[in-house]
């Protein structure tokens, strides 16, 4: 199953390691701030959030940066995220 999350309205207030975690919390059904050790893995574990947030961020400048994608698995999740700012999550197989 896929879930994105719309960066819309909330571009300027969240970051990408946020939206990650948000879009896993919708997943799970369970508030974003419940997404944490033990019971789950943190985000740290797979990627650096900073790193994350400034991979896509504009230049100093202000330009945009040339598009791209990252994956990772997070939670039991294939996560993929676009240069446009979108989460996609989908569930692992096992």
């Amino acid at each position: 199953m896929l879930l994105s999350v719309d960066r819309s309205e909330t571009a300027e207030t969240r970051s990408l390691s946020f939206d990650v975690i948000a879009a896993v919390a919708e997943r799970e059904g369970v508030d974003p701030t419940d997404i944490e050790p033990p019971e789950y893995e943190s985000l740290y574990t797979v990627v650096n959030p900073e790193a994350l947030d400034a991979l896509f961020a504009p230049r100093q400048d202000g330009s945009d940066r040339i598009s791209g994608r990252v994956e990772f698995t997070f939670n039991g999740y294939h996560v993929v995220i676009t240069g446009d700012g979108e989460v996609t999550l989908r569930e692992e197989s096992s």
